[in-house]
């Protein structure tokens, strides 16, 4: 069972057997222009993508949902959902970003303000930050507590679902609040109505996520089903992308503050803490001359595979010269560091007019 609260999937390929995610690679090659996270393989898995890419084709009419829970910092991790939807909206998507305030409520027991302010001063900055174009038209930004749409539409949709299937698909228990019992249907509703008439009706949606939050997908592909003859919902489609190693091997978190590179760091920082990181060298510079090393368990290599390095061949002479023993790994995490310290320069710089944009949206004036 996957619980979207805490799991840390890795097994990838046991996913994509288990619960019947099909492999992203198999649609790459109809992908026009594809994103650095499809390329190399980042976004690994997809359920029913084909809706989107026809959309994209035709030029006609779709959407991206993707939330954010406000609970703690946003790390350099989570970089890759504002990737992809700075890519969709280029192809001329419907953007809809739903702040889960209720679900941090439920789940964390974060306050409402609270999550207002995270969301401003963390996830809003480094989204507008990050080059996403928050005032561009049909971009949706809304805090679930705020939403009578959704809340209304997830209480419509609630009598369809019964408390079993909640227990099958989440694993709550007994003591399960009652508030966290809801809020999954709160989130089918976040992805499904920018489908109501309202939005323009019945449209090919794509949430992109990561592994653990499959559940959500599950239930609100089967709940869309559940109510097509009344609302002629289409089943959302998905796409699964691969957690960024932590500097300490696990998962990066925001709730461990040792294995995350915040997006809210100083250059300095960052540049430090990946100089601290886990690399796939060998015990000594004899044996990685000899062996060569591991880039593919190295999180100073993933850094760059994901975020850092934009040229095909660049990254390709990297990841040789390291299993071919050339570079060692001191040389590549001065390389990783100044390249991430260029970076963070840049979204230090642009954090602070950004900051000022996401309380605009969010003000409660």
């Amino acid at each position: 069972m996957i619980d979207p609260w805490s799991s840390a999937i890795v097994d990838y390929e046991n996913l994509i057997e288990q619960f019947g995610i099909k492999p992203f690679s198999d649609l790459l090659p109809d992908v026009k222009d594809p994103p650095i996270l499809m390329k190399r393989g980042i976004i690994f898995g997809q359920r029913d993508y084909g809706r989107i890419l026809k959309a994209i084709r035709e030029k006609s009419e779709f959407a991206v949902v993707t939330g954010m829970m406000p609970s703690g910092k946003m790390h350099i991790g989570h970089k890759m959902i504002v990737d992809q939807l700075i890519w969709y909206q280029k192809q001329g998507a419907d953007i809809f970003i739903p702040i889960a305030d209720m679900e941090s409520y439920s789940a964390r027991n974060i306050d409402f303000e609270e999550s207002r302010e995270l969301a401003i001063n963390e996830y809003l900055t480094n989204y507008i930050a990050l080059g996403l174009d928050i005032k561009k038209k049909n971009t949706h930004i809304y805090l679930q507590s705020e939403n009578e749409t959704v809340q209304n539409l997830a209480y419509l949709l609630g009598r369809r679902v019964n408390l079993n299937e909640m227990k099958a698909i989440y694993g709550f228990s007994g003591s399960t609040n009652l508030s966290h019992l809801y809020v999954p249907l709160i989130q089918v509703a976040d992805i499904l109505h920018p489908q109501l008439e309202e939005f323009g009706g019945p449209k090919p949606i794509v949430v992109p996520v990561g592994p653990d939050q499959d559940p959500h997908i599950r239930l609100t592909r089967d709940i869309a089903e559940r109510f097509k003859t009344k609302y002629q919902f289409i089943a959302p489609s998905s796409t699964y992308h691969r957690f960024i190693t932590g500097l300490t091997g696990d998962k990066m978190s925001s709730s461990k503050p040792k294995t995350a590179i915040f997006l809210s760091d100083s250059p300095e920082v960052a540049a430090k803490k990946i100089k601290s990181a886990k690399t796939g060298g060998r015990e000594s510079l004899d044996d990685q001359k000899r062996l060569g090393g591991l880039p593919e368990d190295c999180v100073v290599y993933e850094m760059l595979l994901y975020h850092l390095i934009k040229s095909e061949d660049e990254l390709k002479d990297i990841f040789n010269n390291c299993k071919n023993g050339t570079t060692m790994c001191g040389e590549c995490k001065i390389q990783a560091a100044e390249l991430l310290k260029k970076f963070f320069v840049d979204l230090s710089k642009r954090r602070i007019v950004a900051e000022t944009e996401a309380r605009k949206i969010l003000s409660k004036d």
